[in-house]
């Protein structure tokens, strides 16, 4: 039998000198990246005592921050209308995509890793290969302002919210959309895929949370439990939960089997703007106007039972929320229809703890092109600790080891990208001679 228990707060994170606009944790749960609009990115480190990168680069705000399937990159969206691809080290090397002719509101990969998503106040959504860092097409059917565009888990499908008050799926066969969803009541904020791939959810300016089957084209949930606009949403990976982040200054988690609110988290001071779950869901992050980054751990993640299984399967199979049965396995302090957790008393403590690390100093590295700007660690960045789980010390030879290996792959992976672009340049040269052979 297994028990549930309350999320908790692990990790405050402090660097970012105005609003934090999107969080995402590296797949390998090494490290966490945020952006913000004080221009710059912030890669994190879990383990104790690594220093915090700052990555600079963007002319402007930046919107969204990604890591690719492999945790080897990192993509960020900017108000300076470009999209940076950035290898999340020291050295901090990046490749600039220029397409859009407006904020760029976000980037996404496809789940192999291969293309990029990216929308637009342009009115456009556009996809990239990621290797060849090359512009595919652009889908052009939206009236207003894209907020987000998301790749479904099989990559066939792209889901795209925006303050044309649609969400529009599109089929990257044909390049059209093949549905329309409208929101009735606010613009679009934000769209999610669930991870079963047969539905989305979607987060408006007027507060509501929808869940819609993709299949046949039905919305399933309607929650309307927030008091400021929903900014942002994150599926668990078991497909059961539902996590959002609102104006209203707190993150919600919904329990999808019942169609309920299943907590309440209080921990910013101010709007939550950032939000969303590890990939393994066993942690999940928020971002706020307060500029702080709080990571927190599920401790809720119950998929061990067959009963919970059936229900889940019950769920993706005939997803309608009449037909989703109340849980049998809820702990008996469960019993009341939303449970509330308050970490903003935990921060202060967690402050306390952290205020003696010592800041690091700032790395001078020159910037020489205009498609690579070096990161660089400001004085008042702290150091990553981790007060709740104290990580055991490594000895200095494993240490050196480990720095070595990632420098090696660093360089690898700047290598097979430079290869890559020589042979592009190659083939494009012989399709040129053919061409004049042909003539």
């Amino acid at each position: 039998m297994t028990t549930l228990e309350d999320p908790s707060l692990e990790r405050h994170f402090r660097g970012h000198r105005d609003v934090v606009t999107s969080v995402d944790f590296n797949p390998n749960m090494t490290q966490l990246a945020s952006s913000s609009l004080d221009n710059n990115l912030m890669v994190w480190n879990f383990k104790a005592k690594m220093r915090a990168y700052r990555f600079v680069g963007h002319k402007d705000a930046v919107n969204y921050v990604k890591f690719s399937p492999s945790g080897h990159l990192v993509a960020s969206a900017s108000r300076d209308k470009t999209v940076r691809l950035w290898i999340p080290s020291v050295k901090g090397e990046s490749t600039v995509f220029r397409a859009h002719t407006a904020t760029v509101r976000s980037v996404e990969f496809s789940h192999d890793g291969q293309a990029m998503v990216t929308a637009s106040d342009d009115k456009t959504v556009k996809l990239w290969t990621v290797h060849r860092q090359k512009f595919m097409f652009s889908l052009t059917q939206h009236s207003n302002w894209v907020r987000i565009a998301k790749f479904s888990p099989d990559g066939r499908i792209v889901a795209s919210g925006s303050d044309d008050k649609t969400v529009l799926l599109w089929d990257l066969n044909s390049k059209q959309p093949t549905h329309t969803f409208h929101e009735t009541g606010g613009f679009v904020n934000y769209v999610d895929f669930h991870p079963s791939g047969t539905c989305i959810a979607t987060a408006a300016t007027d507060g509501s949370v929808k869940v819609w089957d993709i299949r046949v084209n039905k919305i399933l949930q309607n929650h309307t439990a927030h008091a400021g606009a929903v900014n942002k949403l994150s599926f668990h990976a078991s497909g059961n939960y539902l996590l959002t982040g609102s104006d209203d200054a707190t993150l919600k988690i919904f329990d999808l089997l019942e169609g309920r609110i299943f907590y309440t988290l209080h921990g910013h001071q101010g709007p939550v703007s950032a939000a969303t779950f590890s990939r393994n869901g066993e942690y999940f992050a928020s971002g706020g106007h307060d500029e702080q980054v709080l990571v927190w751990k599920t401790n809720f993640d119950v998929l061990n039972n067959s009963q919970s299984q059936k229900k889940l399967n019950r769920l993706i199979e005939k997803p309608l929320v009449e037909d989703i049965p109340p849980r049998q396995d809820y702990s008996s302090h469960r019993n009341s229809e939303e449970n509330t957790v308050d970490a903003r008393q935990q921060i202060h403590k967690l402050d306390d703890i952290t205020h003696g690390i010592t800041n690091v100093g700032p790395t001078h590295l020159k910037s020489e092109m205009d498609d690579k700007c070096w990161s660089h660690v400001d004085s008042d960045t702290p150091e990553v600790s981790s007060e709740a789980k104290p990580a055991t010390a490594l000895q200095p030879q494993l240490v050196l080891f480990m720095q070595h290996v990632a420098s090696q792959l660093d360089i690898l992976t700047q290598t097979i990208s430079s290869l890559e672009e020589r042979v592009t340049k190659t083939e494009d040269k012989l399709a040129e001679c053919l061409k004049i052979k042909n003539d």
